[in-house]
């Protein structure tokens, strides 16, 4: 097969759930990018529920880097699991009248397609926004504006977003800012070996604005979830970077819709586990981010299932967990002795 015209599994599949989908979906190209000499992919955005935009709503994005491949299957294993259940399950049926979901699965595909953590252009999308770190930053990987052959690339200073950023801010503005309250999952691999839920900043390890909702977000998923596998964090704990698209999301909300609330979560899978249960995934590149064996790569998507779905009732049903503004004081008083 000419390599040019190799497919994309997860797009394919993905397009098939489109198609599975029907009128339950709504799904629209958003931007389309095309790799150099190669050929080009739809970046697509699929929505189901209610459109209303005085209703709760959750994202579930994944592909950002195109090596984690797993992100990206992560979210459409939980798209197929919705897709497969709107014919029967009246409890979805009515949970979606309340609420709007959210799918991009794949924000990257070219870089997918190519095996790369960046974009077709070399630029690292998770350093990409412009947001620069209050605190010094690893070296390299905190972002670098040196070369697009070295890893972690900004992109130039002064160009706009690239094509994929832009689609996903896009989405993000039009779907989720200025809800009452609306969630995001980003699912990403290789940190570490355990599995991190983290939330805003990655440029200051200053607290967010909305620690007290985290915490209690945190609280119920524990309550509801005891035998979880994360750990739940400040990216701040681990390590600081420009441009962190997260950031500068939650930033535009803060600003733009200071009455709301806009909760982003990054999922980190800890891609550390599967190399220490099979050594040999260090000598591939694909290894090194993603569960090589077949069994494995079924467990971790089955193992994440519960997260996704939890958030999607957590935000349907902010309005009995979320603080009030007699509560938030003592909630943000005990995140920051949890926290920081």
């Amino acid at each position: 097969m000419n390599a040019h015209h190799r497919p994309l599994p997860e797009l394919q599949a993905l397009e098939q759930l489109i198609e599975q989908g029907g009128a339950h979906l709504q799904a629209r190209e958003v931007r389309r990018v095309g790799v150099p000499g190669g050929p080009s992919f739809p970046i697509h955005a699929i929505t189901l529920g209610n459109p209303d935009p005085g209703l709760p709503a959750v994202g579930y994005f994944g592909g950002v880097h195109g090596l984690e491949r797993i992100g990206a299957e992560v979210v459409i294993a939980f798209l197929q699991n919705i897709v497969t259940r709107l014919r029967w399950d009246t409890t979805l049926q009515r949970q979606l009248e309340r609420m709007r979901l959210v799918f991009m699965p794949i924000v990257n595909p070219g870089g997918m397609w190519a095996a790369t953590r960046a974009n077709p252009r070399g630029v690292d999308l998770m350093r990409n926004a412009p947001v620069d770190s209050l605190e010094k930053v690893p070296h390299l990987m905190g972002g670098q504006r040196l070369s697009a052959g070295l890893p972690w690339y900004r992109g130039r200073l002064g160009d706009p977003l690239e094509v994929e950023a832009e689609a996903l801010c896009e989405v993000v503005r039009s779907e989720l800012l200025g809800r009452p309250f609306s969630l995001a999952l980003d699912c990403h691999s290789g940190f570490g070996v355990s599995d991190r839920l983290w939330f805003p900043f990655a440029h200051t390890r200053a607290p967010i604005q909305h620690l007290a909702e985290l915490h209690a977000l945190k609280d119920i998923f524990v309550q509801a979830h005891s035998q979880h596998p994360y750990i739940i964090e400040p990216q701040s704990a681990q390590y600081l970077t420009h441009g962190d698209l997260w950031d500068h999301l939650y930033q535009l909300a803060c600003a733009e819709h200071p009455a709301t609330t806009f909760l982003p979560l990054t999922l980190e899978m800890g891609s550390w586990l599967w190399i220490k249960k099979n050594p040999r995934q260090l000598f591939s590149r694909k290894g090194i981010f993603n569960p090589l064996i077949n069994h494995r790569q079924q467990r971790v998507l089955r193992r994440h299932q519960a997260l996704l779905d939890f958030l999607s009732r957590a935000a349907g049903s902010h309005a009995l967990w979320a603080p009030t503004a007699e509560q938030r004081p003592q909630r943000h008083a005990d995140a920051l002795a949890d926290w920081y």
